[in-house]
């Protein structure tokens, strides 16, 4: 029989697995309904003030009725993670600005990473309304196994299943991709603070002979972590220490050539780096190492790429663009100081001394960051790439690396592929994007201050960039383990080489 567990008891069956919570935080303490009220109504107050989109997809009138809303459902006493995905998530999800999201206390992330809490059993790839299962971490289950559709969880369809869980993730307008991809990389996580945990789920599946059935599966709860202790020597420390640097650097960004093709594979996952010299110094050295070498395709994996430092893509776009460009048609913020929440505020200082140095008050009553708005970005000369480029998307394009798509989509030489970008291709918000935290609950929430409007924007706001050539993710792919999109890349320059 299915019963669900509801999140205190899961926290408490989490500490009973055999970890212990920290000495000074205890997930299951409740706050008190005027707690949770001064906490939402400061959050409330902070959006209205100082958000620039807040009323950009919805009107004031629907925004003040959502946040009424919100307001009116904290009738009870409730946990930090109670009060984050039960009020603040759907509220939050109707700004439709993908670079404001609430995330757990800092205290909430270490205390979950001692402990095991128990969730949904199965790992999907989720699109439209399609399941497919990617991993069961129930490894002796014989029933349910990679590339099988799944056609409902306790008795909710998939399109009502995917629709509930999107009513609590952030996206850009209408862009949804994004929130596809996002449940597809952890879905136990969304699944659990969605709808809760159970003790068993029926799980709808498609079998081997095409006909609908259903299982029942216990929730997946992970075992101790025998090897946490393993004490290594120092040369062993040392070596690994190095090794996971390059992983980690991979994981940022790559480069290959395949000299059959003669083409070139730049994979960048964000344009973030620390030291922002480190991802200078690889895009040019990359388009160094093309133009020697003759390599007349590049396939650019931006797949992965949730943005970071707007000036890095610009660096990009300079080795790709063929035509003088300009960052945004507009940059702008609705204030001109984070007070009197400063202290409410991540670098709240620091982001006030930003507004002081780079911005001013136009005319129109808005604070314009002037530069963004009026700087011609000329072409590279040296080591520009003249050839064909493949510039990969999807769902997690986002933010800065949607706005590098906008630069180079529509160039001859040039040809987007894979899915809808994430990012708004209008316009989204971002530049600056400090932290809330909310002073009670310790809850936060990203407060993007810059609306930035796309240079020479499609007349249209809502999606994200459209792919030149669209290449949906299959079940057969999903099932082999494949990557579609960059085969199907590679086959189309093979073809062109003949």
């Amino acid at each position: 029989m299915l019963y669900r567990i509801f999140l205190p008891a899961v926290i408490c069956i989490a500490l009973l697995s055999g970890c212990a919570a920290s000495k000074n935080y205890n997930p299951n303490k409740k706050y008190s309904v005027q707690q949770l009220q001064q906490d939402y109504t400061l959050l409330r107050k902070i959006l209205e003030a100082k958000h620039p989109s807040l009323y950009w997809y919805t009107s004031k009138d629907s925004m003040n009725m959502f946040f009424d809303n919100g307001y009116k459902s904290i009738t009870d006493s409730m946990t930090e993670l109670q009060f984050g995905w039960n009020v603040l998530a759907p509220v939050i999800n109707k700004i439709r600005c993908g670079h404001t999201s609430f995330s757990m206390s800092k205290n909430w992330y270490q205390f979950q990473q001692k402990i095991r809490i128990p969730s949904f059993p199965l790992h999907l790839k989720v699109w439209k309304d399609t399941m497919v299962i990617i991993e069961n971490l129930n490894k002796k289950d014989s029933i349910l196994k990679q590339g099988m559709l799944v056609t409902s969880i306790n008795g909710m369809r998939n399109n009502e299943t995917i629709k509930t869980m999107f009513d609590y993730l952030p996206l850009d307008g209408y862009a949804d991709n994004v929130n596809y991809v996002r449940i597809s990389s952890n879905f136990p996580f969304y699944h659990r603070n969605v709808f809760g945990v159970y003790s068993t789920y029926r799980v709808g599946y498609i079998d081997s002979m095409g006909k609908e059935k259903s299982t029942i599966v216990p929730m997946y709860i992970q075992s101790p972590d025998t090897g946490r202790n393993k004490i290594v020597d120092s040369s062993e420390s040392k070596i690994t220490r190095h090794q996971l640097h390059k992983l980690y650097i991979k994981n940022l960004r790559s480069f290959t050539i395949d000299a059959s093709l003669k083409t070139s594979v730049i994979t960048l996952n964000t344009f973030t780096n620390g030291r922002r010299k480190h991802l200078r110094h690889f895009i040019k050295s990359s388009f160094r190492t093309i133009r020697k070498n003759k390599i007349g395709n590049v396939i650019l994996d931006l797949r992965r790429n949730g943005g970071g430092d707007l000036n890095m893509s610009m660096v990009l776009a300079k080795f790709l663009r063929n035509t003088p460009f300009k960052a945004t048609d507009s940059a702008f913020a609705v204030t001109k100081s984070l007070k009197p929440y400063t202290g409410y505020i991540k670098h709240g200082f620091i982001n006030n001394l930003g507004f002081f140095l780079l911005t001013k008050r136009r005319k129109d009553g808005l604070v314009h960051y002037g530069y963004l708005e009026h700087h011609l970005f000329k072409p590279k000369v040296k080591n520009h790439f003249n050839g064909k480029l493949y510039v990969l998307v999807n769902g997690p394009t986002f933010s800065a690396s949607t706005i590098f798509c906008n630069q180079v989509k529509g160039q001859e030489n040039v040809k987007i592929v894979g899915e809808e970008t994430g990012g708004g291709w209008y316009g989204n918000d971002g530049v600056m994007i400090p932290d809330i935290t909310l002073p009670i609950t310790k809850l936060r929430v990203r407060l993007p201050l810059f609306r930035i409007v796309q240079y020479n924007h499609v007349p249209f706001k809502g999606t994200g960039i459209m792919p030149d050539i669209y290449i949906p993710p299959t079940v057969d792919g999903v099932r082999n383990s494949e990557d579609r999109k960059m085969e199907i890349v590679k086959q189309m320059i093979k073809e062109e080489n003949k």
